[in-house]
């Protein structure tokens, strides 16, 4: 079985137990559901950098990447440094976050934020907007065509962007609609976790232009950037060049600037 296969079936018991915990109309008294979300597409479309920050303590491929960080202090970084968005990992088994994270990187900054997550449930998208976020991630090799159609059109309702995530032709066939804003393409082999931005190059010419593209995975470099440029990548993820270092927020400054 593959890690995302292993990471779905643990989602949904942890999801299951949410959803005892705390109900959906808890979730809507948040003070922060009725928020006015700031849209990440809107800003890709009109930023010349793209670049989308991640905070991330560890992933799977990479047993710890940086534990000693706050999230305030990354999201301030990130914020001054002038990135268009942040990506939150709300995931704590595999990837050491929580909910708790994005909560406080929507107290510490304006920014456009991602919550980066394994949504197989809506309960987890009302979740995302009770918690302070902007954006949602959907990740197609998890979806059935009729689920990404339905937690599109819900996080529509509820103001969000989405952001869908695609591996290959045959998930990006299943995801082109109407109520998907952004589509990313992850430069990274889920079975193998090797990292290809050809991924990212083949796969641009079959993405419409009404969709702000996306790539994911992989680009360390201002010269990984520059090359998918031209192929008509708006955004950028960038999570573990600036997460590894000690100041991830002056490390998005100095690559924007290079930029």
């Amino acid at each position: 079985m593959d890690i995302l296969s292993k990471i779905v079936i643990d989602k949904k018991a942890e999801v299951a137990l949410r959803k005892q915990l705390i109900p959906v109309t808890q979730l809507e008294q948040s003070v922060l559901f009725n928020r006015v979300a700031n849209s990440l597409a809107d800003k890709l479309r009109k930023s010349s950098s793209g670049i989308i920050a991640e905070h991330k303590r560890r992933s799977p491929s990479k047993a710890t990447i940086n534990n000693n960080l706050n999230v305030q202090d990354v999201a301030k970084g990130y914020e001054s440094a002038g990135v268009c968005g942040m990506s939150v990992l709300t995931d704590s088994k595999y990837f050491g976050g929580s909910l708790d994270d994005l909560i406080l990187a929507r107290a510490a900054c304006d920014l456009p934020l991602l919550r980066k997550e394994f949504f197989i449930d809506e309960y987890q998208i009302i979740e995302a907007k009770s918690y302070g976020a902007d954006v949602i991630l959907l990740i197609a090799a998890i979806l059935s065509r009729e689920e990404i159609k339905r937690f599109s059109e819900l996080a529509k309702s509820l103001q969000l962007d989405v952001l869908l995530e695609v591996h290959n032709e045959e998930e990006l066939k299943k995801s082109k609609m109407p109520s998907i804003d952004m589509l990313g393409v992850n430069n990274r082999n889920l079975k193998t976790f090797e990292v290809s931005l050809e991924t990212s190059k083949r796969l641009s010419s079959l993405i419409p232009d009404d969709f702000v593209k996306v790539s994911e995975s992989g680009i360390s470099s201002v010269n990984a950037i520059k090359t998918l440029q031209p192929f008509g990548y708006k955004g950028f993820l960038i999570g573990e060049n600036f997460m590894k270092t000690d100041n991830p927020g002056e490390s998005a400054k100095e690559f924007i600037n290079k930029l």
